[in-house]
């Protein structure tokens, strides 16, 4: 194996990036799209509370394959790259997840915090704004840092628009050399690492900003 990564080892890194860059934007925007979703859900009234559980359901319950597609070649009109498609799926896909998440963590701050904001003074959007949500973010972590795991190793779907991934640069080297199991276990350890050092940077970022007991 050694020698197979010595010869391949910038085409893997590189593909590497390519993963980390889809994952890191795919969250981004999923971050954003979940938060929405969240207050719409939990703030936002009947008929917002109502579009942000459908929405939820139909990214939840279908294929992230078929979503997609459903982008990259049901809407040409949109004339996206293949590397742009897979971002807008990752980052769509991840929202109605990441969406579970917040709303969890805004449903654990008490009740009585928003009240005793209204009572003060302040208006539901300035409640939010500063007493709920910080609060909400801290807690959400622990959760959020699943999302974290996951997508880099959802990634991997990019390879089937043609985007040149890690996995894709992986089923290139093995179809090359025929060497499927060492290429296939290097690329998984590669995986492993990432997934792991980003998990252990949540967790102390979690311990630094948690909410006291």
């Amino acid at each position: 194996m050694l020698d197979l990564v010595y010869k391949y080892w910038l085409f893997f890194l590189e593909g590497l990036l390519v993963s980390l860059e889809l994952s890191g934007i795919g969250l981004a925007m999923g971050f954003a799209i979940g938060w929405a979703v969240a207050l719409a859900e939990v703030f936002g009234g009947r008929l917002a509370s109502k579009l942000a559980i459908a929405y939820e359901e139909l990214i939840r319950g279908t294929p992230m394959i078929v979503q997609l597609f459903a982008i990259y070649f049901g809407l040409p009109m949109l004339g996206l790259e293949r590397f742009q498609a897979a971002c807008l799926a990752l980052g769509i896909n991840s929202g109605a997840y990441q969406a579970g998440y917040f709303k969890s963590a805004l449903e654990a701050v008490t009740r009585d915090q928003m009240d005793a904001a209204l009572s003060v003074g302040m208006t539901k959007l300035q409640a939010i704004t500063h007493i709920i949500l910080p609060q909400a973010l801290r807690k959400a972590i622990p959760a959020w840092s699943n999302e974290v795991a996951y997508l880099p190793k959802y990634t991997s779907i990019a390879f089937l628009i043609g985007v040149s991934e890690l996995f894709h640069r992986a089923t290139y080297v093995a179809a090359k050399t025929f060497r499927v199991i060492e290429v296939y276990i290097f690329v998984g350890i590669l995986y492993l690492a990432c997934i792991t050092a980003l998990t252990k940077i949540l967790d102390v970022v979690y311990e630094r900003v948690k909410v006291p007991d």
